[in-house]
């Protein structure tokens, strides 16, 4: 292909682009409006951004007043000269600047001396293309992403226009479209090569989100056909299991239990007993924010297979989550005279082979344990339902594992991780849904606030001040994979320090994911019957832990996590009688980003709000990584902010699926759609 020799072809494949194809979906990552380009005689100061386009006048280099070292440029573009400061970078923009050179720089103008911008986004542009001189001509610029390896082929902006018209010269109308007439007419879809050709050479920024918009409806779409397929061969093809009775042992159960069930928790039962009676496997996820009741609702419906001849397995993410579950199974499965049995990597040899023997023999009915529940070696007798919780926090292959010890068994996946619907209908597309939306008690609350590191000294007078009145307070340090043993340092050395100054007349206690089993049981006991007054810990007690005189959470370095982690964290406090306070203790000021932040949580304990306002904020790939869902990144949609575009390609999709199930009728379609996410189906059926 023109402009693409043996050169660039190598580096153009290095990062995925082998055809000409390939190069029309390298999408601009911004555009240069023409139309919209202010001269520098006209320019005040802004608080929004603005473009100017001019020749490089001057370039310095030089420390400032204060010593601080920086980079000034002036900008000339006949009716004036615009100052352009850099602080950061100055040895790589030193050696891209020449006098003469072409450029636009965009940016907020201010008033320092004259009128200048700080760090404006510079685009170079070229008087080959007439990119400067031809800057009336109402033309709109596409400026494209390009990496270190880009710039060393010369595949900048104007290196990528040029070689992305000749792909566009070799493939113009041949560029087949999957997508039917019918469709693209309902939801007013552009043609497919309509589509590239608005994103790389439009008219008009109408042209653009056209385009856009149809690639966004198309990635949806596929990922959404390819869900409703699966969903289809669960419900139609695939032969599972049927819990047709709820008899003797399940009603004992609930009539043991010391509170009523909630309206809501009735209803997730009735529609997940429906689902269990059915001989097709269940997949359904199961949401409720901290102390909607999930637990008990998976207790009952353990019940429910173990009654009907099947063995019941429960997955956590931590072995303190494992350990509060098995506690809390054994406290409500007593009526029942059965004991569930506990798994996790960190037994000894003899006890382990005792367990796995009694999995394999049936023995156990129920089953509690980490990722050691589905790793070699371990046989189950005859597994029927398996109960993830908190699924997110688990690589979606090791759901798939766990499924696979099993004939088909049933999947309930758990989360008190709050997710938007938009979010849970393209991770968990093929899942069926259910939600509890009330507590089982009513809590006394925790109040949240923020402050700094000039609070500490009063903070802990106040710890100091409670604990003989009962307040028992938890410390909480972050633990960043990246950075473990740094950040585990940290808790211990905190602990010490405090053990020995601040806090040396409370009782205290510390706990890590680095103790063993026992270590971590007898820290917990000690918490939960008040002889330990303070606990330093990690976030392994983000959730499950259950202390309801535990009033007091001070949470170091709460910029570190996330939303959605921090409402976890806070619900371990004010779960009884007393209302609780929740310290966000940041490691320096509480700056403007900070706070903006962070004042979601000030404002409301609504899970569902938290999450939101958690993944607009970080981003959906961040909030849930592929790793952990099993599906491909989206490259240019976002299943927040194009929800509707989401709602309607999973319509179209689903109704598409239901006339013609094999696509047989649409073969480009389906080609399309398996060329895309064919090594994920086996993953997606898991969630």
């Amino acid at each position: 292909m023109r402009g693409v020799g043996p050169k660039r072809g190598e580096v153009l494949k290095s990062e995925g682009i082998a055809t000409a194809l390939d190069l029309l979906n390298h999408l601009p990552r911004r555009y240069l409006d023409r139309t919209r380009i202010l001269k520098i005689r006209d320019l005040n100061e802004t608080d929004y951004e603005v473009t100017v386009i001019g020749r490089v006048g001057y370039v310095t280099y030089a420390g400032s007043r204060r010593g601080r070292p920086r980079l000034e440029l002036g900008l000339d573009d006949d009716t004036g000269v615009l100052k352009c400061v850099w602080f950061e970078g100055l040895s790589y923009w030193k050696n891209i600047f020449q006098e003469g050179m072409p450029i636009a720089v965009s940016g907020k103008v201010n008033y320092y001396g004259g009128l200048q911008m700080v760090h404006p986004v510079v685009d170079i542009l070229s008087d080959e293309e007439e990119e400067y001189d031809g800057i009336f001509t109402g033309r709109i610029i596409p400026l494209y992403p390009s990496g270190e390896e880009f710039r060393k082929a010369k595949l900048d902006s104007r290196g990528f226009r040029r070689i992305i018209i000749s792909a566009w010269e070799n493939l113009r109308e041949n560029i087949p479209d999957p997508l039917s007439k019918s469709v693209r007419d309902s939801e007013n879809l552009c043609q497919l090569h309509e589509a590239y050709r608005y994103i790389h050479f439009p008219e008009s920024f109408t042209q653009t989100q056209e385009g856009f918009h149809r690639l966004k409806f198309d990635e949806f779409f596929a990922l959404e056909l390819l869900l409703a397929i699966r969903r289809r061969k669960r419900r139609e093809k695939e032969i599972g299991i049927s819990f047709p009775k709820a008899g003797e042992l399940t009603r004992k159960l609930i009539s043991s239990l010391p509170f009523e069930l909630t309206d809501s928790q009735k209803q997730v039962l009735k529609e997940i007993r429906e689902d269990m009676k059915s001989p097709h496997p269940m997949n359904r996820l199961l949401q409720g924010d901290v102390g909607s009741g999930k637990t008990i609702v998976a207790i009952i419906l353990m019940t429910l297979a173990v009654e009907n001849g099947y063995q019941a397995a429960l997955l956590a993410p931590t072995e303190v989550l494992a350990e509060q579950h098995a506690l809390v199974l054994t406290h409500f499965l007593k009526p029942l005279i059965i004991e569930p049995i506990l798994l996790v990597g960190a037994q000894r040899k003899a006890e382990r082979e005792k367990i796995l023997q009694q999995i394999a023999t049936g023995k156990a009915k129920y089953i509690v344990g980490t990722h050691a529940l589905f790793q070699e070696g371990v046989e189950y007798h005859r597994l029927g339902l398996v109960v993830i919780d908190e699924q997110h926090r688990f690589g979606v292959a090791q759901r798939l594992a766990i499924r696979q010890k099993g004939e088909r068994p049933d999947v309930l996946v758990m989360t008190a991780t709050p997710i938007p619907r938009s979010l849970a209908m393209t991770i968990y597309g093929d899942l069926d849904v259910s939600v509890l939306s009330q507590s089982p008690v009513q809590r006394a609350g925790v109040r949240t606030v923020i402050r700094g590191e000039d609070a500490r000294a009063d903070i802990y007078k106040y710890i100091v001040e409670q604990s003989p009145k009962g307040a028992q307070t938890f410390i909480v340090y972050p633990i960043i994979e990246e950075s473990e043993k740094l950040d585990l340092k940290a808790a211990v050395e905190g602990f010490e320090l405090l053990r020995q100054g601040a806090l040396s007349s409370c009782r205290m206690g510390l706990l890590h994911g680095r103790l063993s089993s026992e270590q971590k049981n007898k820290v917990l006991t000690e918490f939960r019957s008040g002889k330990i007054q303070v606990l330093v810990t990690t976030t392994v007690i983000e959730v499950g832990v259950d202390v309801p005189q535990a009033t007091i959470m001070i949470i170091e370095h709460p910029e570190r996590f996330g939303l959605a982690q921090l409402h976890q964290l806070r619900g371990r406090v004010g779960r009884g009688s007393q209302r609780g306070t929740c310290i966000l203790l940041a490691s320096g000021p509480p700056g403007d980003e900070t706070m903006r932040r962070l004042d979601t949580l000030l404002k409301t304990d609504d899970g569902f709000l938290i999450s939101e306002a958690d993944l607009t904020l970080r981003g959906a790939g961040e909030f849930f990584g592929t790793r952990q869902h099993g599906l491909p990144a989206f490259k240019i949609a976002d299943p927040l902010k194009d929800r509707e575009i989401l709602e309607s390609a999973r319509r179209r999709a689903f109704e598409l699926i239901e006339q013609d199930p094999e696509l047989h009728h649409h073969p480009a379609l389906k080609k399309t759609v398996m060329d895309k996410y064919q090594a994920s189906v086996p993953l997606a059926e898991v969630g």
